[in-house]
């Protein structure tokens, strides 16, 4: 266990909330880490507009940033002395992105952190988090963290 961690990323401070858990993992297993993200933007059909053009502009765009993005992570991380690489997966939803990727890479701990989402907000969007630990095969470590105030709670989770 803690031999390979993932840790998706979506770009916010929220989801990054899972590094210092993440980090501190690896520092003390010597662990491999694999930052992920998804790129899944809905694909629209209507009248008078080009949706596919917009569609796939809207795609490239997003995968150039958050490419982008991962790296700029790993880089840091890779500064830090961690053993990390990435995985970007375009055009599947977020949650079974993550589920897939631990199963085809062996990996055996999922670190995230919660959103804080509640109500009619959880409800709308749905829970990444809710999905992939109802349904990961390994480990899921949660972070904590209270949207309004930035302030982290660590929970561990297993399953």
């Amino acid at each position: 266990m803690f031999d390979h961690l993932l840790v998706p990323l979506d770009g916010s401070d929220l989801s990054e909330a899972a590094l210092p858990m993440a980090t501190a993992s690896a520092n003390k297993f010597r662990s491999k880490i694999t930052l992920i993200s998804a790129v899944h933007i809905p694909y629209f059909i209507g009248e008078g507009i080009d949706f596919a053009e917009l569609y796939d502009n809207l795609s490239q765009n997003q995968e150039q940033e958050t490419k982008a993005y991962l790296q700029s992570k790993q880089r840091a991380l890779l500064d830090a002395g961690f053993h990390v690489d990435i995985h970007l997966v375009v055009g599947e939803p977020p949650a079974e992105a993550i589920l897939h990727t631990a199963d085809e890479r062996a990996i055996d701990t999922i670190v995230m952190s919660t959103h804080g989402r509640g109500g009619l907000m959880r409800w709308v969007f749905g829970s990444v988090t809710d999905q992939v630990l109802r349904k990961a095969t390994v480990p899921v470590l949660l972070v904590r963290v209270a949207p309004s105030s930035k302030t982290t709670k660590r929970h561990v989770w297993k399953r």
